[in-house]
């Protein structure tokens, strides 16, 4: 019987606890689960690429069957590297469904044998996004609650890095 493999992709920057909710949950699911961040060079994140990798790698460190990685290029191509045939996609609210809806049409037109399957998040973790905790953290408040440790820890370096290069 061969392996049940998911990649659960995203561009991470950073990985919130809505995050760790999907991959938790989706670790119980597939055998292997590939956290594969997405390195869009047309794109600078908050993050180095590096740094998400880290940053995830010690957020699932307790998921033994949870491997981190990236990937530049199409998702699909991605997943039939590793050996994927689902792809998992956590949603937030019914405005994540449209732009999801359009993504997984897409890959299902390049790869009719790789399902993206979709995952609510917890009504707890319903409102957070990336951005938004970048910007309250960029501000002093409090982001204990909506992201791991590692990662409330290097959000106040990297601000503290950059206020103080700003003067």
């Amino acid at each position: 019987m061969s392996k049940k493999i998911a990649v659960v992709p995203g561009s991470f920057d950073p990985i919130t606890k809505g995050h760790l909710d999907i991959i938790q949950r989706s670790s119980e699911l597939f055998d292997e689960i590939h956290v594969s961040v997405l390195n869009n060079s047309k794109k600078t994140g908050f993050f180095t690429i590096e740094e998400r990798l880290a940053l995830i790698e010690e957020a699932v460190q307790h998921l033994p069957n949870v491997k981190v990685d990236y990937f530049s290029g199409l998702l699909v191509n991605y997943c039939e590297r590793v050996g994927a045939k689902q792809i998992v996609r956590g949603l937030r609210a019914v405005s994540d469904f449209e732009y999801e809806m359009q993504l997984t049409s897409m890959n299902k037109k390049l790869n009719d044998d790789i399902e993206t399957l979709y995952m609510m998040t917890n009504n707890q973790y319903s409102f957070i996004s990336s951005s938004m905790v970048k910007e309250v953290a960029k501000y002093g408040g409090d982001v204990s609650s909506i992201v791991p440790k590692n990662v409330e820890h290097a959000l106040k370096e990297k601000y503290k890095y950059i206020l103080s290069s700003d003067n």
